[in-house]
């Protein structure tokens, strides 16, 4: 199967990526993430201690914080998993010509090649059910990055109780592998010259 996908930019470019050969697609490296974001005028950092990380987003013509992320690597029994614990962009960002998407992909793809640096095979968030609509939107930009809902935790029976404790909330879990994410969006953060 072959999908065509469109370019974030305003130019539109097109490429393809034929899903049965996606792993002769080199996945773009966290130089490579970073070059792309300093070309849209985004800053990011990567902090880390110990498990944990946080990446920052500024502007590079205000020096204004954008957006952040914060999670951290654990192990389980399936290998280590990058559990993405918050993703916040700021209010300042819907007044900006670049897209809100694209500020949280430029975040989501630091945080996907940390955890594929560190030999995280699938990476774990919870769209948090704060309103039924910010829910839904949350919910549609992480699929169509790529992520699939694994579990609804609704807060009504006691299985949701673990997951509850570690997400802070109830919401749709979702799961995704994190060389595909990478696959999926390699485009986006490859040169192009």
């Amino acid at each position: 199967m072959t999908t065509t996908k469109t370019h974030l930019n305003s130019s539109n470019i097109q490429y393809e990526i034929n899903t049965n050969n996606i792993k002769n697609v080199a996945v773009p490296t966290m130089t490579e993430v970073l070059a792309a974001s300093k070309a849209q005028n985004l800053d990011l950092q990567l902090q880390t201690l110990g498990p944990f990380f946080r990446i920052t987003a500024k502007s590079l013509e205000t020096q204004n914080e954008l957006g952040r992320a914060e999670g951290l690597i654990r192990v389980w029994l399936k290998g280590k998993i990058l559990h993405l614990d918050s993703v916040r962009l700021r209010r300042e960002t819907l007044g900006m010509e670049k897209s809100i998407f694209g500020i949280g992909l430029f975040i989501g793809a630091v945080a996907i090649r940390y955890g594929y640096d560190s030999g995280c095979k699938t990476a774990e968030l919870l769209a948090i059910n704060d309103s039924d609509l910010y829910h839904s939107k949350l919910v549609r930009f992480y699929t169509r990055i790529g992520f699939k809902a694994v579990y609804e935790v609704t807060g009504s029976t006691i299985g949701d109780l673990p997951h509850m404790l570690v997400w802070g909330g109830i919401g749709t879990r979702m799961d995704a592998d994190v060389e595909e994410l990478l696959i999926k969006w390699c485009a986006r953060f490859k040169s192009r010259e």
